[in-house]
């Protein structure tokens, strides 16, 4: 009988990177529980035993294993954000676009708003993140937080897209589901936050020429496959059809192992094109004339985008999320304890602690 678990989904995976840690993990953990908690994203005990359960400061902490203590508490609450606003659309929400839009669009709003907290209605989310917004842009030059901002407004957007695919008749073709995936994933915010903890911001015609544009779009594939293979099940589970494995299954009429396994080598293939960019990358930064400090940020980025992808798959081999626990956390129409937090009512100013 074949094993279809996530972890043996995952064995034929190849991705050749060494996964670091970075020892303040459980600083960072503790650190976030608090941050949930201040911004009312976590209420009960047993909806911060069920958050903690994810171990969720671990993938930052494969992300960023050189980050400072604080900025891997940055990135932690940054992740916990992440998750707790994609896991409130995973009901009756995620299928109605507009309504959708109005809660991305309020996120989105308080990137322009000035003050320590936005001037539109407060939720645990706009407030949550307006925190991650100006901690994160403290003191940091213009053309990252034009890079981060647009990074963010466009993954933010994605979720129409994703509440769309969900009440469309038919998925687009797979290549087509990639551009939308690319967003969605949230890989980008990622990969600046790269840069916020190196303290540099790469030249914007670097950054958007080649290599390294192509290095990131196949970082974020890469992450996009480990996600969609780890996470079928629960997605299964709770009717969602954004998943590359189920849209490659449908375009080509085949079962679905089968579709995970042409997922897999479709990963492979773009980690080996990676690996062979990056070994060409020195030669073609000194024939363009790159500073060597520039250089030495490159190959520092670099490292970064190889952390993202070996660290994705070190944490979804780890986490609970993806377990049978996980997939019952959101069975039979079953919400996350931090579900419906898009409508102002809730307190979420930070309370003192």
């Amino acid at each position: 009988m074949t094993d279809t678990s996530a972890s043996a989904r995952l064995s034929p995976l190849t991705i050749p990177f060494t996964p670091r840690l970075n020892p303040a993990a459980e600083r960072s953990r503790q650190h976030t529980l608090r941050w949930l908690r201040r911004f009312g994203m976590l209420k009960e005990s047993s909806a911060v035993m069920e958050y903690d359960a994810l171990r969720l400061e671990r993938l930052m902490a494969y992300f960023y294993p050189d980050a400072s203590p604080h900025d891997l508490d940055l990135a932690a609450d940054l992740n916990a954000w992440f998750f707790v606003f994609d896991d409130q659309f995973d009901g009756e929400l995620g299928r109605r676009p507009d309504e959708v839009t109005a809660v991305v669009e309020a996120v989105v709003r308080t990137m322009y708003e000035d003050g320590p907290l936005p001037l539109s209605p407060l939720t645990p989310l706009t407030a949550g993140f307006r925190d991650i917004w100006v901690r994160s842009t403290a003191g940091a030059p213009a053309l990252w937080q034009h890079r981060f901002r647009t990074h963010w407004r466009a993954y933010l957007r994605a979720y129409r897209w994703e509440a769309r695919n969900r009440t469309g008749a038919s998925l687009p073709p797979l290549q087509e589901f990639l551009r939308g995936r690319r967003e969605s994933i949230g890989v980008q915010p990622c990969l600046d936050f790269l840069e916020r903890c190196g303290g540099y911001a790469l030249p914007a015609e670097l950054h958007a020429g080649f290599p390294l544009a192509e290095m990131r779009r196949i970082t974020a594939d890469v992450v996009i496959f480990v996600n969609d293979i780890v996470s079928l099940d629960k997605e299964l589970a709770v009717g969602d059809v954004n998943n590359s494995v189920m849209v490659l299954r449908h375009d080509l009429g085949c079962g679905l192992e089968e579709a995970v396994s042409r997922i897999a080598a479709t990963s492979d293939s773009r980690v080996a094109r990676f690996r062979h960019l990056a070994a060409g990358l020195p030669m073609a930064l000194d024939a363009s004339g790159v500073p060597p400090v520039v250089r030495e940020q490159v190959t520092r980025y670099v490292s970064g985008m190889r952390n993202l992808m070996r660290g994705t798959l070190e944490w979804s081999m780890e986490t609970t999320r993806y377990d049978t626990t996980g997939i019952a956390a959101v069975s039979l129409g079953r919400e996350r304890p931090w579900a419906r937090l898009t409508t102002p009512g809730t307190p979420a100013a930070p309370r003192r602690s």
